[in-house]
């Protein structure tokens, strides 16, 4: 569906990303992972066309749309801080695009959304009124009802906490399988990539170290820096864990 091939970026004399290539099928979720400063922004923007990039070309249903307008591209973003107009309600916020292409999704697919986001009892709440869970199903909505083709979302979980965060990761793998949407999320947290996604691409300072399944990434880590960055620190969380639930049950039985 989409394909990056030998993508470079330079700002100025910097080179941020260097020969990128990368395929991504119909309806997979991928995670592009990586440090703050290791490109994975300048990637995100190159795909949703905010940048063009300095060398290499990229594809999408077979079509080289390396130069084509970000407005002409049939993609859409969820940005990390939502975007939502504060002076609308949830619902308003939700059909906003919808002003001025009615023919996008109708009245019954607009329902059926709201169903499937659970957002039925909130849609004429203002905003400031709303969960940081709630935002953000609001903000899915809105890009939703739009039916891009490839949807974006840029740090979507880093927000929220404990259960919500569940909650919301559990609602974007369901949305993905039941539209057959196909999604690339920028993270830096190797948890959210690993649990979330069918494919992850990690990167290490403008270039991919790894892009595999999260199961392979976790038993067949490529170099040392996936190995530190996603293995050893998910085996030290894991370590920590255990250790408080351990000493938890032991005061428990005394």
């Amino acid at each position: 569906m989409l394909k990056l091939e030998n993508i470079t970026k330079k700002f100025q004399e910097t080179t941020v990303l260097q020969n990128i290539n990368l395929e991504i099928a119909s309806g997979e979720i991928v995670s592009i992972l990586g440090q703050s400063g290791s490109g994975k922004t300048t990637l995100l923007n190159l795909i949703l066309g905010l940048e063009e990039p300095s060398g290499g070309e990229i594809f999408f249903n077979g079509s080289n749309i390396t130069h084509t307008l970000m407005e002409k591209r049939p993609f859409n973003i969820v940005f990390q801080d939502y975007a939502l107009f504060p002076n609308l309600t949830a619902y308003q916020n939700l059909t906003y695009g919808l002003r001025n292409k009615k023919e996008c999704s109708t009245e019954s697919e607009v329902d059926e959304l709201i169903q499937l986001l659970d957002l039925e009892k909130h849609l004429n709440k203002p905003i400031h009124q709303l969960s940081g869970g709630q935002k953000q199903r609001v903000a899915l909505g809105r890009t939703l009802v739009m039916k891009p083709q490839l949807l974006l979302l840029d740090e979507p979980l880093s927000a929220l906490d404990g259960v919500i965060k569940e909650s919301i990761k559990a609602k974007i793998q369901e949305i993905a399988r039941k539209l057959h949407l196909t999604i690339v999320i920028v993270t830096h947290d190797p948890e959210e990539a690993l649990t979330m996604s069918d494919k992850i691409v990690v990167l290490d300072e403008g270039k991919i170290a790894q892009c595999s399944s999260p199961i392979e990434i976790m038993s067949q880590a490529s170099c040392n820096f996936v190995e530190e960055f996603i293995v050893n620190q998910l085996a030290i969380k894991q370590q920590n864990i255990q250790q408080i639930f351990q000493q938890s049950m032991k005061r428990a039985a005394s």
